[in-house]
C-alpha cells in the first residue's frame, strides 16, 4: 500500500486493520430480539456517558473556563471544540427541547424497557464526589464495561490533548457513522413504537457526526498535532488502544444465543 503524504490519511491507513476488526465484529448482526437490544444499551450506555468526558476534557484544554477569563492560543481549535460542545451537550430532543445526547440515550433506554438503574447509579456517584473507578464499582459494571471506561479515562488523564482529540475523532466520532448505519435500517419497522428516541438518537450521530463533527475533529487533531512526528505517533497508538477496548466491549455485550423470535 502507497504511503499517504497527508498525516490524517497515513493515520488512517495504520489503523485500518484494526478498525476493519471492530467493524466486523458482527455484533449488530447478532441483535435479533429486543432483549438483545435492551443487553446493547445496557452496556452501550457507559460509553455515551464517557464520550462526554473527553469531550469536556478537550473543552477544558483547548478554551479557557475559568476566571478571569483570558484568550486561549488557538482560536481555530477553541471554535471547533465549541461548535462540538453545543451540539453534543445542548442538542435538541424529538420536541424540540434541549438535551444532550447522553440523557437522550437515556430516554431512550426507559422507551424500550432496558435497565438504567447501573448507569443512574454511576453518575449519582460521581456527582457525590466519588472517583470514577469507585463509581463504577457503585454501578457494579460488567468487566467489559470497566475496562473501556478506565481506557477512556487513563487516555484523559495522561494530560496530551492531541491524544485526547485523537481517541474522540478516531475512535468515537469518525467511527459512529460506520457502525450505527449497520444497526438503524430495520429498527423502525421490527419494533413499531418502542425505538423513536433511539433511531432519533442514531440519526442525530448519522447526520452530526458524518457531515459535521468528524471533519471539525480530524482539522483539531490536526491544529494540535501540526508537524510534530511523535505527537502523531501517540495519536495513532491512542487510536488503536480505543479500537481494540470497543471490541472488548462489544465483545462483553454479544448475546449468548440469539433467538430467531422477535420479542
Amino acid at each position: 500500500m502507497e504511503t499517504a503524504s497527508d498525516p490524517i490519511e497515513y493515520l488512517q491507513q495504520e489503523v485500518a486493520h484494526t478498525r476493519q476488526l471492530l467493524l466486523n465484529n458482527g455484533l449488530y448482526f447478532q441483535l435479533h430480539t429486543l432483549p438483545d437490544l435492551r443487553r446493547f444499551m445496557e452496556h452501550h450506555v457507559f460509553a455515551v456517558w464517557d464520550f462526554m468526558s473527553l469531550l469536556k476534557s478537550l473543552q477544558r484544554d483547548l478554551t479557557c473556563v475559568q476566571l478571569p477569563w483570558v484568550p486561549t492560543a488557538n482560536a481555530a481549535t477553541r471554535r471547533l471544540i465549541n461548535e462540538i460542545v453545543l451540539e453534543e451537550e445542548s442538542d435538541v430532543d424529538l420536541q424540540g427541547q434541549p438535551a444532550s445526547h447522553f440523557e437522550l440515550y437515556v430516554r431512550a433506554m426507559e422507551e424500550c424497557g432496558a435497565d438504567t438503574a447501573p448507569i443512574r447509579r454511576l453518575v449519582a456517584a460521581v456527582a457525590a464526589g466519588s472517583s470514577v473507578a469507585e463509581a463504577l464499582e457503585a454501578a457494579q459494571v460488567p468487566n467489559s464495561v470497566r475496562q473501556f471506561v478506565k481506557t477512556t479515562f487513563s487516555i484523559i488523564d495522561a494530560g496530551k490533548p492531541h491524544a485526547v482529540a485523537a481517541a474522540f475523532t478516531f475512535g468515537r466520532e469518525d467511527l459512529i457513522p460506520a457502525m450505527f448505519r449497520q444497526l438503524v435500517g430495520e429498527l423502525r419497522d421490527r419494533f413499531p413504537g418502542q425505538l423513536d428516541t433511539f433511531t432519533y438518537y442514531l440519526d442525530r450521530h448519522i447526520q452530526l457526526d458524518e457531515e459535521v463533527h468528524a471533519p471539525l475533529a480530524q482539522q483539531m487533531v490536526r491544529e494540535l498535532c501540526a508537524d510534530d512526528p511523535e505527537r502523531w505517533l501517540d495519536c495513532q497508538q491512542v487510536t488503536i488502544r480505543c479500537l481494540e477496548a470497543r471490541i472488548e466491549l462489544w465483545n462483553g455485550i454479544k448475546p449468548g444465543k440469539a433467538s430467531s423470535v422477535l420479542v
